[in-house]
């Protein structure tokens, strides 16, 4: 049986995830951690119930309601320290198991490209996120931007982005069976951008 802890997240994530697109994030996410996780005996037993924690809330600080409003704050706004304090103040009202919120906070504290994880979890969450930002749904997480986000007024602001993803973030993946998951999402990845540029001829704006 599920722990209740569990559908609190889910329950919570589910509302506070505005714009609500970016609720499909969370679920997909760590359905990739399991993926992963089950194909890397390299790392030995991740801790489910810290990935899944990590998983839902690793993102908390960029919803609506939960950063600046201000565009000068957004701006610099670091969102990692706020979702872990704010995570670990939810996980302990909810039951998550005291002694692992340490974890999950560290696990979050890496979960992105630029940082280096140290915990298996947090290997598998950074890879995970990673690919993310690949394949068809990196191109559609990355084209919802354009005209609510002020740094993607158009679509040519928003190219860039994947571009970057597909030329940086492949080689940045820690493990075997990330990379293996990777192959399809970067071929889908390279021929949509292919696509893209021969069917704008230049004219993308």
């Amino acid at each position: 049986m599920q722990a209740a802890w569990r559908d609190s997240v889910v329950d919570y994530i589910r509302q506070e995830a505005t714009p609500a697109d970016k609720f499909g994030h969370q679920p997909r996410l760590y359905a990739l951690t399991c993926r992963i996780s089950g194909s890397s005996p390299e790392l030995g037993v991740c801790d489910d119930d810290v990935l899944f924690a990590a998983a839902w809330m690793h993102d908390l600080g960029v919803f609506l309601g939960h950063r600046p409003a201000d565009p000068v704050e957004l701006a610099v706004w670091n969102h990692v320290p706020y979702t872990i304090d704010r995570s670990r103040e939810l996980l302990a009202g909810w039951g998550f198991p005291a002694e692992k919120l340490e974890a999950v906070a560290e696990t979050i504290r890496t979960h992105e490209a630029k940082y280096e994880p140290l915990l298996p979890e947090a290997v598998v969450l950074r890879d995970a996120d990673i690919l993310e930002q690949l394949g068809a749904i990196g191109a559609l997480r990355a084209f919802v931007k354009v005209g609510r986000d002020t740094r993607y007024a158009t679509y040519s602001d928003a190219l860039p982005v994947l571009e970057r993803a597909l030329a940086s973030l492949p080689g940045q993946l820690r493990l075997a069976a990330s990379l293996e998951l990777a192959q399809p999402r970067l071929a889908a990845l390279q021929a949509f951008l292919m696509a893209i540029e021969a069917e704008a001829e230049g004219r993308l704006f």
